[in-house]
């Protein structure tokens, strides 16, 4: 009864349906693709999921990931996750991961599964998720979204193209915004998640035209579609299996280096002579109590000169380190030097500040 739907689909059948609780998928990232993708997967009856996530719910996840409620809010989101899973169907078994995704862990965690889904939001996670999926030759369905605009693709599938094939080296790092910094609409991610779980579906059903080396490009504001064709990439293919004797002692490819202008907050707070300044618009939280904090949102850095004090070193942070980078840069070209940017953002603040609290009871 849980699946008459689908059986009574010629195209599906019980014997697609037995396919399906046979299949075993990994979805990298808990958040706001994973959330959609996780649902689908679950009521489809796939019978085992795999979650890994290292993040916690907060606050404002809530306005687009939609298997979290207020109950969720400080929970790791894969065990959160599968919470909500279990009540929708308890006829499947959920894995849960709940450390950061890793070249060290990646290629044992893939082994275990038939088709890996990319639900991350940063380009050092979808490079780490490609290569391992070649490594490892399995199917990797790839979304990503941004601000109003999605995008959707099967890579590595039947010798198909990769991810690499489609870009061949990840930017550089903190030149393309994420949502933390830049939006999403709330209801995007959802869609693109659940065209994911569709091409999951097409794939252990062998069923349709699977989205191998086509890259679909979606506009929630138009509501157009376009289809961009990927071709394989020999070279960048072999590339990353040269790799694979390496690959659990490889450092990431992805530059995510602290740069000579950053340092870490903790270095920041044990020294003297600082001034911290906050660039988040006045509305976005967590507020950081405990310091002295200058607030100067960006938009407005340049004509709130005046509160900067010249004589300090200064730390600029954000939501998540890109916009306090930027503001550096403006500042260096303003003649106003001494500045750095702190990588982990004003929530790692707050915890790293709640936490020295706790140890040292002030």
């Amino acid at each position: 009864m849980r699946y008459n739907r689908h059986i009574i689909l010629p195209e599906i059948g019980q014997e697609g349906q037995d396919k399906i609780s046979q299949a075993k998928v990994l979805v990298i990232g808990a958040g706001g693709l994973g959330c959609p993708i996780l649902q689908y997967l679950a009521a489809a009856g796939v019978g085992t999921l795999g979650i890994i996530d290292f993040d916690v719910v907060d606050l404002s996840n809530l306005q687009r990931q939609i298997l979290y409620g207020s109950a969720s809010l400080g929970k790791n989101k894969a065990e959160a996750a599968k919470q909500r899973l279990q009540d929708l169907n308890n006829q499947i078994t959920i894995n849960t991961y709940t450390e950061k995704l890793t070249h060290s862990n990646a290629v044992d965690l893939f082994h275990l599964y038939d088709i890996i889904v990319d639900g991350s939001d940063n380009f050092e996670t979808r490079y780490l998720v490609n290569d391992a999926a070649i490594i490892c030759n399995k199917p990797l369905v790839f979304g990503a979204i941004y601000k109003f605009e999605g995008q959707i693709s099967v890579f590595n599938y039947k010798s198909g193209p990769s991810y690499r094939c489609l870009f061949p080296n990840p930017p550089e790092a903190g030149t393309v915004p994420n949502c933390s910094d830049i939006g999403v609409l709330g209801v995007l991610p959802g869609i693109v998640g659940t065209m994911q779980a569709n091409e999951v579906l097409k794939i252990i059903l062998n069923l349709g035209t699977v989205l191998s080396g086509k890259l679909l490009c979606y506009n929630a504001l138009t509501l157009q579609n376009s289809i961009l064709k990927i071709n394989r990439n020999q070279a960048n293919i072999i590339s990353v299996l040269k790799e694979k004797d390496h690959f659990k002692n490889k450092s990431s490819s992805f530059n995510c280096e602290i740069t000579p202008i950053e340092i870490q907050f903790k270095d920041a707070l044990n020294k003297d002579n600082i001034q911290f300044i906050d660039v988040r618009e006045a509305h976005e939280l967590p507020k950081v109590e405990n310091i002295n904090v200058t607030y100067i949102p960006l938009s407005k850095l340049e004509t709130s000169l005046h509160k900067i004090d010249l004589s300090k070193k200064k730390a600029l942070f954000c939501k998540s380190g890109m916009r306090s980078k930027h503001a550096v840069k403006v500042l260096k070209e303003l003649k106003i030097n001494n500045c750095f940017s702190i990588p982990q953002g004003a929530q790692d603040i707050v915890k790293y500040l709640e936490k020295n609290k706790q140890n040292h009871g002030k």
